[in-house]
């Protein structure tokens, strides 16, 4: 969604590009997101003989894309504090180690 809001005029050919997905797999996306409301598509004219089309956004759209962007970052946050609890953990615990006597010396 946010490769549509940034490139409204963006292929479906370069969108499966740029996402690393089959081009069947992006109409499959697209027209599912225009089903849902989020996306609606525009026909406009690129030449005289040509018709090409246009993705924007809708207001709910914009607002689903939000909503998953608080959500994604919601998660990123978590799984940096964890991450960050265990290196202390791991930290501490090499600390730890450190500061005993060898036992195999005695």
């Amino acid at each position: 969604m946010r490769l549509i809001e940034a490139n409204p005029d963006i292929s479906q050919r370069k969108l499966a590009r740029e996402l690393g997905i089959s081009l069947g797999g992006v109409n499959y996306c697209l027209n599912a997101l225009i089903e849902k409301g989020l996306v609606k598509m525009e026909r406009f004219r690129v030449s005289e003989n040509k018709l090409a089309y246009v993705y924007v956004l809708t207001p709910r759209g914009a607002s689903e894309k939000a909503m998953l962007t608080r959500g994604f970052l919601a998660r990123k946050m978590d799984e940096y504090e964890l991450l960050r609890a265990e290196i202390e953990s791991i930290r501490q615990e090499l600390s730890a180690d450190a500061a005993r006597p060898d036992e195999r010396l005695s």
